[in-house]
């Protein structure tokens, strides 16, 4: 156990000196969080399939309950319990397109993780980074519980638990509690926590934060402590559920998996669940007493429970979904939390949109009228006054416009088209589409997949760390 200890040392001091202009101190927020004793106990596993690489290097590294797919190389780190999915990776010879610029990658892209703490995170999609398009890059970072690194290659930046980088680059950033941003590029930046930000160039900004008093009811991170709050009490509630489905070897669905649907080995199904044709439920996901209509799916960290999904709906990762009913393509962003009641339902009509790291958490019915956007925090309906938009309202902007706490900027139509534009393509990719030959996606290519588990040394100087493998075809 010396070389773990070691090896966190060494991570959190590489994290601390690229954060030392920001003054920021990693291990008070970090150390706590890893229970050395634990990492020796839970297996790693790998997926296989006749659709992605299969590339894996693995050195000087504890993987301790972690996931991978896809192609990656993982160097001097601590992945507790985390997602690794380059099922998005691009490929040699593909053109990717800018603004200004198409340039065709001359390899494979590779996820390369280095000199990192990764606690139940999730690494997906590909770098949107156009200096290094080869190379999904994560280094000298710390990221805590049920954070997204989404195609955001991501040096010297510590990520408070659920907290999301999306799309963007970031050098040296401590990225706070719940908070998430989508800005292309950003260096030496301090993210408050609860801070939803979206900017594309000069076309649009989008920018709204919670009340500090709203946030820390429902996640706070208090130095040498674990994270507490709502969303922990929800998620940890439920945790005994996952145990069952890694204790086994082989796992037989417990429902009906329709043509083109894929449902992962390591989702929890429970109660009275359905899935239609073409839908996709990715690994960690939780249904219960769910109804998933054809083309929708539920993304790493989403819980769908006592709820129907009519069909064609995006759940993004760590999203969750309570007591509701949402219409024909309704988008649910990243790490919202939907919260209806039984006796005071959810109900969100055909094409809205709820932005990323969105919470509704109510204390009477709501319904949310077809193609609006909502953010922020909703209890009922006088709260939705202030943090709902029509779509076509929203195209009408240009220029500035504020309702509450969220401010915009830019052109409303150009985020209105580039949301709907992205949620289009996450159904594409997601294999929504699929006719039984063409459009075929990752609910399609999920289906004949093979796992294979890798285990560290149980005891001595190097208990807890796995040995050196290379694993290739």
């Amino acid at each position: 156990m010396r070389e773990l200890e070691r090896l966190i040392d060494r991570i959190i001091q590489r994290v601390n000196i690229n954060l030392r202009e920001l003054e920021f101190d990693v291990n008070p927020y970090t150390r706590s969080q890893v229970q050395l004793g634990k990492l020796g106990k839970f297996y790693a596993f790998y997926g296989i399939t006749p659709h992605h690489p299969l590339n894996f290097h693995f050195s000087r590294s504890s993987l301790a309950g972690s996931y991978f797919l896809g192609k990656c190389r993982v160097d001097n780190c601590i992945l507790y319990k985390s997602d690794v999915r380059g099922d998005e990776l691009k490929g040699k010879g593909e053109y990717v397109k800018g603004l200004d610029y198409e340039i065709p990658l001359v390899d494979d892209e590779i996820i390369r993780i280095k000199d990192s703490l990764l606690i139940k995170t999730l690494v997906h999609n590909y770098s949107h980074d156009p200096e290094n398009l080869e190379e999904f890059l994560i280094q000298n970072t710390a990221s805590l519980h049920y954070a997204n690194i989404h195609g955001s290659p991501t040096e010297g930046c510590f990520m408070g638990p659920f907290s999301t980088v999306d799309l963007t680059t970031i050098h040296d950033c401590v990225i706070g509690a719940f908070a998430y941003v989508q800005a292309g590029e950003l260096a030496h930046h301090r993210i408050d926590p609860g801070t939803v930000w979206l900017r594309y160039g000069d076309e649009f900004d989008f920018l709204y934060r919670f009340s500090k008093e709203m946030i820390p009811r429902y996640i706070r991170h208090e130095p040498g402590e674990a994270p507490q709050g709502i969303f922990m009490d929800f998620v940890e509630s439920r945790k005994e559920d996952f145990q069952g489905i890694y204790n086994l070897v082989h796992h037989k669905s417990s429902i009906f998996v329709p043509e083109g649907a894929a449902l992962d080995r390591y989702a929890v199904v429970k109660g009275e669940t359905r899935i239609g044709k073409n839908v996709l439920v990715a690994q960690r996901a939780y249904l219960e007493d769910a109804d998933l209509g054809k083309g929708s799916n539920a993304q790493e960290n989403c819980y769908i429970i006592n709820s129907h999904l009519e069909g064609y709906n995006v759940t993004a990762h760590g999203a969750k979904v309570c007591n509701a009913t949402l219409g024909t393509k309704v988008f649910v962003g990243f790490n919202s939390f939907l919260r209806g009641r039984p006796e005071s339902p959810l109900t969100i009509e055909e094409g809205s949109i709820v932005m990323p790291h969105t919470v509704v958490d109510l204390d009477e019915p709501l319904v949310v009228p077809s193609t609006h956007l909502i953010w922020g925090y909703i209890r009922n309906r006088e709260d939705l006054k202030t943090h709902t938009i029509s779509l076509e309202d929203l195209a009408r902007i240009n220029g500035e416009f504020a309702l509450g706490a969220m401010r915009f900027k830019g052109n409303g139509g150009i985020f209105a088209d580039t949301f709907e534009a992205r949620i289009e393509h996450i159904l594409d990719a997601n294999g929504a589409h699929f006719d039984g030959t063409r459009n075929r996606g990752h609910a399609q290519r999920n289906q004949n997949i093979s796992f294979n588990t890798i285990q560290p040394y149980p005891e001595g100087e190097l208990e807890g760390i796995y040995p050196t493998i290379e694993i290739r075809p």
